[in-house]
This record gives C-alpha cells, sequence and structure tokens, in this order.
C-alpha cells in the first residue's frame, strides 16, 4: 500500500462525512457554512470578521455574503469595534441564539449516532491516526 491508497481513503471518508453531515443541516434550514458560523458564535462573545475566519472553515471571499444572508434572517447582528473602530463585531441576536440552541444539539446526536458505530477503542485510534496525518503537513 502507498500514500495514494491514503489519500484516497482520507478524501472519500470526508466527502461521505461532508454529505451525511449536509443532509442533516439542510434539514434543519441551514447550510453547511450558515451552521459554521452560528455554532462558532453560539455561548461566544461577539468576534470580528477576521476572529471568525479563523475559527471556521469559512473562506475570506465566502464570509461577507454568508453573514449578509444571516443577517437578513436576523439570526446575526453586527456591533461597532470599541477596539477598532474600522471593524465591527458579530454575534447571535436572539433568534440567533435559540436556533443555536435547537440544532446545535441536534446535530451532535446527530453525528453521535453515526459514530457511535464505532467502538471507544477505533475513535481513539481514528484520532490518533488523524493527528499524525494533519502533522506531517503542518
Amino acid at each position: 500500500m502507498n500514500h495514494l491508497s491514503v489519500v484516497k481513503e482520507l478524501v472519500q471518508a470526508y466527502q461521505a462525512f461532508e454529505a451525511h453531515s449536509a443532509s442533516h443541516i439542510k434539514e434543519m434550514g441551514l447550510t453547511m457554512t450558515q451552521f459554521d458560523i452560528v455554532a462558532t458564535l453560539g455561548n461566544q462573545p461577539p468576534m470580528t470578521c477576521k476572529e471568525l475566519g479563523e475559527k471556521t472553515l469559512v473562506s475570506k471571499g465566502t464570509m461577507t455574503g454568508v453573514l449578509e444572508r444571516l443577517e437578513a434572517k436576523g439570526l446575526i447582528e453586527k456591533f461597532v469595534n470599541v477596539q477598532d473602530g474600522r471593524s465591527y463585531k458579530i454575534g447571535l441576536t436572539k433568534a440567533g441564539d435559540r436556533l443555536f440552541k435547537k440544532v446545535f444539539p441536534e446535530h451532535v446526536e446527530y453525528l453521535g449516532r453515526a459514530f457511535g458505530r464505532l467502538s471507544k477503542k477505533d475513535l481513539e485510534q481514528a484520532v490518533t491516526v488523524l493527528k499524525q496525518v494533519k502533522n506531517i503537513f503542518n
């Protein structure tokens, strides 16, 4: 076996996970990107776009449009950044917080049912190997 076999399995595993996760998030009325932002802002103080970008998988180019759509839905609000008047901070509205408190635990449980098919030992081994793979590229 060579490294291309690992790459193939890694990509296919991620694609399968993404499809499984995305279908549930779509049922809850969100895109994966919107869920990522709502989940990141949940139970957190407002943060700048830069901080939000660092904590999510959302690219800077995609971020603006997604934030505009979330703001139009009444799920986020922007605040003046008192530390830097050139930027603003983003936080969940009350409606956004209610949505977070509903969808986040539901999605964690949904994913838990899938991962529950693996033993604790299998999960620990998967984390160890995935960390090793990540570290060879850092």
